[in-house]
C-alpha cells in the first residue's frame, strides 16, 4: 500500500477483506481504493455478490470490479447475467462509486466475449477488465485488443494482467488500455517512472 501511495497510481485493488484496512493507510491520498466481487468464477447468487458490493463500498471502496457470470452467458441466460450486472453497477454507482465487470475472456469463446461486452456496455458499466490478472503480458494484449474492439468508446477497458515491465505497459496502452492493472513492485514502479510514464493500477 505504501508503494501506491509514494509512486501516486491511480487505483489500488485489494482483497475485500482488506478494504477497511486500505483505507486506513491510504488516508487523504489521491489514489482509488478498489476491490473485486465475485471471485473466482461469478456464479454467486445476485445477493451474495449485492452483499460483497455494499460491504465494500460501505468500508471505503471507490472502485468496485466483478467478475461476469460466464456459466449464465454460455448457458444463453443473457438477462440473468444483465441484471447481476446492472444491480452491481447501480450500487456502485448509488455511492458514487465506479464499476467494472471482470470478462474471463480466456474461457470465453470470442463471439461470447463479445456479447458480455455488449450487456456491460448496456448495462452501465465504466469499464471491462480483461480477467483476473492471472494472464501473462502477451495474452492480456490479446485480450485487451478483442475488448476494445467490442465496446464504444464511451467505455475504458482495464488490462490486467502478469505485466513486469514498463514497456509492457505501454504496449497495453497502445493495443487500446485505458487502464492497466498489475502487481506493483519497486522495480515496476522505478521502471515507470525512469519511462517517465507513471499511470495506470496497482493490484
Amino acid at each position: 500500500m505504501g508503494l501506491a501511495v509514494e509512486h501516486d497510481v491511480t487505483a489500488l485493488t485489494v482483497n475485500p477483506w482488506l478494504v477497511k484496512v486500505a483505507k486506513r493507510s491510504l488516508g487523504r491520498s489521491r489514489v482509488t481504493l478498489g476491490t473485486v466481487v465475485g471471485y473466482p468464477g461469478g456464479s454467486q447468487l445476485l445477493s451474495v455478490k449485492a452483499f460483497e458490493a455494499s460491504k465494500a463500498l460501505e468500508q471505503g471502496a471507490t472502485q468496485i470490479d466483478f467478475v461476469l457470470n460466464g456459466g449464465a452467458l454460455a448457458s444463453g441466460e443473457d438477462e440473468m447475467v444483465f441484471n447481476d450486472m446492472l444491480a452491481v453497477i447501480d450500487m456502485a454507482h448509488s455511492a458514487l462509486a465506479s464499476a467494472g465487470v471482470i470478462v474471463e475472456s480466456e474461457a470465453l469463446t470470442e463471439e461470447l466475449v463479445r456479447r458480455a461486452c455488449r450487456l456491460a456496455e448496456r448495462a452501465g458499466a465504466d469499464h471491462v477488465v480483461t480477467g483476473p490478472g492471472t494472464a501473462t503480458a502477451r495474452a492480456t494484449l490479446a485480450r485487451t485488443r478483442l475488448l476494445r474492439d467490442s465496446v464504444g468508446p464511451r467505455i475504458g477497458v482495464k488490462a490486467c494482467g502478469r505485466f513486469r515491465t514498463a514497456e509492457q505497459l505501454t504496449q497495453a496502452a497502445a493495443t487500446g488500455a485505458t487502464r492497466v492493472s498489475a502487481q506493483l513492485t519497486a522495480g515496476l514502479a522505478r521502471g515507470v517512472a525512469d519511462a517517465g510514464q507513471l499511470a495506470g493500477s496497482a493490484r
